[in-house]
């Protein structure tokens, strides 16, 4: 009898957790306003950023949108200061965040993300015609550049030698300004906004050649929005299964780059 009451404890237990963990709300919460709120810095192409009309474009925006169609949910969309992003999440400001974040241990302690979607890099930027700084390494005593709160902070620990001096941007349009102004050697970038830079001003930058970092791109959640989180999780995996993010992928960057398969 005792041992048939243990199993049954047992059982109730697992149920409980079980139930905890499928029934948050969260999803629930969001179907009933009829609106997922993301939030995201505006000025980091081309993931998220303002074109000459003042409109939101860019990979995330048409992944997010594509999965806001999907599940029957409007996209409401909250520009917010990048070093205060994950703050502003806790503080229920939205529902997530959508713009290029890399799933770091140390972000991972915070939120909740889901399997990434996109592999990324930190790369130096330099002036076109900057003849000093051919290589990582001749980064040696040089001002740099990088966005206050992104990864590129901590990129520039990685660097082969140390920096004279690290300069934070509220934005990475900013420094780059600097650096075109010769105020900075090198910005600190990740690789899709710097390749999408130079795309759109020839002449003027250049990417010295390897990577400083492989980054992962995730969308965070909090950590109690399971629900939620799941729900954007299967309806990206279903986009990715029937061609939808190689589609919105070839539109921004001319090739496929949501397949894991690419990214080893």
């Amino acid at each position: 009898m005792k041992k048939i009451w243990v199993v049954l404890s047992s059982l109730l237990v697992l149920a409980c957790a079980v139930s905890a963990f499928a029934g948050d709300g969260s999803f629930k919460r969001v179907k009933s306003q009829g609106a997922l709120t993301i939030g995201l810095d505006d000025a980091f192409p081309p993931m998220g950023y303002r074109n000459d009309k003042g409109q939101l474009v860019g990979f995330d925006i048409d992944a997010a949108e594509e999965v806001g169609k999907r599940l029957g949910i409007k996209i409401n969309w909250q520009p917010t200061a990048w070093d205060g992003v994950i703050h502003a999440l806790d503080s229920k400001k939205f529902d997530c965040i959508w713009n290029g974040m890399t799933i770091t241990e140390e972000r991972k302690k915070e939120v909740a993300f889901t399997k990434p979607y996109k592999m990324d890099g930190q790369v130096a930027v330099v002036r076109f015609a900057d003849k000093k700084h051919k290589k990582l390494a001749d980064l040696k005593g040089a001002k740099v550049g990088v966005q206050k709160g992104s990864s590129a902070v901590e990129a520039v620990k990685k660097l082969p030698a140390a920096p004279a001096e690290v300069r934070e941007y509220e934005d990475n349009p900013k420094a780059l300004l600097d650096l075109e102004s010769d105020r900075l050697d090198t910005v600190i970038i990740d690789d899709a906004t710097g390749r999408d830079f130079i795309a759109k001003r020839p002449g003027k930058f250049r990417i010295l050649p390897g990577n400083i970092t492989k980054e992962p791109f995730g969308v965070a959640f909090r950590k109690e929005d399971v629900e939620l989180r799941e729900a954007v999780q299967k309806t990206l995996d279903k986009m990715v299964k029937d061609g939808t993010m190689a589609k919105i992928s070839k539109k921004w960057f001319g090739e496929d780059i949501t397949n894991p398969k690419k990214w080893k």
